[in-house]
């Protein structure tokens, strides 16, 4: 009788977390971390989700959650279910502070502050040592119940960017775990809210590794399988010194209110500190299939602006003319510009060809369909006025006539231009100067003859006949 081999037991689904205090705006560590975590749950079928750590209430601020979740929300990156707030967890982490004093693994503490912060006065180089860890003679007063950590050994942390990080247990004290007021404390909330999302894999930055050893003899207190961990570094400025405002940007709004697009972010952040290769410009579909902890480096990443703008002069090239559009209407609305109209968006479409191939933001991409915005008659800026000479409005005429009967593509109204330039024993270059005021008011433009496919002959020769009708 041939027996079948048991199945084997199929890999618990992958659940990462981001969990952000809403003390403030989104720094752009804080996104790189959302992303990490994003990219490495959704790379494997399994869930992102979202805490809000608000146990601090005297900083957690309602607007600071909500542009927690707009910034998240425009990077691109979807949680699964609903936002969990920490604080309206705090009878959860209380009961499970109580469970493990009922089983040993903590005690009453009646130390006072005072009496605390006389211990570290005699004792500076030693964590505090209670003296109620043993007792079995309680007063009936307010207590903390503290952690009973275990003196001696290593907690040893199997770190997936650091490596094996050890800790002698000796250099750690029996954290609180519930304050005297009855109020669970961080490390504890951190613990139990992890254990309950089922939070296989955290990942997060790396000054939190010294609380890891902590939170490891939490789990281990209460018998609790320890999730994979994984501490990234943090990002330092182009200089090498730790990211601040002096380097410029550091928050995620900042960084859209620049315009680079959300997709270039993505790409630019998962690059800064974690590599594939030597891919530096990928979509997402790449990264959710590259990403994993093995590529992530344990030196600071160091933001670099330039590097920035080429990888998002890369996603402007590549994106799809109405993506782009897309992208640009939301900046602009953000930014506080008038929403552009339905023939100013077509007009953009038009020449989007050409606005790509140099813009490395969406500021960029507008200045340059500056043509596209502007109604008749066109102020002409001094630089471009000075283009704009008797001669060449002569040409500008020459040109409508010629240019009234072609069909309307970039090569006949190239050819028509040349044949004028020709006529007048010039090169190209003079009548596109004249033609580039006339049709934009402005020295810098895309291609003359791109604005006048995206102007259409109608407006392009009304725009050319207000400056030749100057002529005289």
């Amino acid at each position: 009788m041939t027996q079948t081999a048991a199945a084997e037991p199929a890999a618990a689904p992958v659940v990462t977390r981001f969990a952000p205090s809403p003390t403030g705006y989104l720094h752009i560590g804080g996104a790189r971390t959302a992303l990490f975590n994003w990219l490495y749950a959704r790379g494997r079928g399994g869930k992102f989700l979202l805490r809000i750590e608000d146990t601090d209430r005297a900083r957690s601020t309602p607007e600071a959650t909500e542009a927690i979740l707009k910034g998240l929300s425009w990077l691109g990156l979807d949680w699964d279910g609903e936002p969990i707030s920490q604080f309206a967890r705090k009878d959860r982490h209380a009961e499970v502070a109580r469970q493990m004093l009922a089983g040993g693994t903590a005690y009453k503490c009646f130390s006072t502050p005072e009496e605390i912060a006389a211990f570290r006065e005699a004792n500076p180089r030693q964590p505090f040592q209670s003296p109620w860890r043993d007792a079995t003679d309680l007063p009936d007063a307010l207590y903390a119940i503290r952690l009973k950590a275990p003196r001696s050994g290593e907690t040893v942390i199997a770190d997936e960017v650091q490596g094996e990080v050890r800790v002698a247990n000796d250099q750690l004290d029996d954290m609180v775990l519930l304050r005297s007021d009855g109020t669970p404390t961080y490390m504890l909330a951190v613990v139990v809210d992890d254990h309950d999302m089922g939070v296989t894999h955290v990942i997060r930055g790396d000054d939190h590794l010294t609380n890891t050893a902590r939170q490891i003899q939490i789990y281990d207190a209460m018998g609790w399988p320890r999730p994979v961990f994984a501490h990234i570094p943090l990002i330092h400025g182009e200089d090498g010194k730790k990211l601040s405002k002096r380097h410029g940007a550091v928050g995620l709004h900042e960084f859209a209110a620049l315009g680079y697009p959300p997709a270039a972010m993505r790409n630019y952040l998962a690059r800064l500190g974690w590599s594939h290769g030597d891919d530096e410009l990928f979509g997402d579909a790449q990264a959710r299939e590259w990403f994993d902890l093995g590529g992530i480096g344990r030196a600071p990443a160091r933001l670099d602006f330039k590097k920035l703008e080429h990888v998002s002069g890369h996603h402007i090239g590549t994106m799809e003319d109405a993506a782009v559009l897309e992208a640009l209407e939301a900046w602009m609305a953000e930014a506080g510009h008038a929403p552009l109209t339905e023939t100013q968006s077509q007009r953009i479409l038009g020449a989007m060809g050409a606005l790509k191939e140099k813009a490395k933001t969406l500021p960029a991409l507008l200045d340059q369909a500056r043509f596209a915005l502007v109604e008749r008659p066109i102020a002409v800026e001094e630089k471009a006025a000075k283009s704009l000479d008797p001669v060449s409005r002569g040409m500008l005429r020459t040109l409508t006539a010629a240019v009234q009967n072609v069909s309307w593509t970039r090569d006949a109204l190239e050819q028509a231009a040349k044949a004028v330039a020709e006529e007048n024993g010039v090169g190209l270059g003079k009548i596109a100067g004249p033609l580039r005021a006339a049709l934009a008011g402005t020295s810098t433009t895309p291609s003359v003859f791109d604005m006048m496919t995206a102007l259409g002959r109608e407006e392009s020769l009304a725009r050319l006949r207000d400056q030749t009708d100057l002529a005289g």
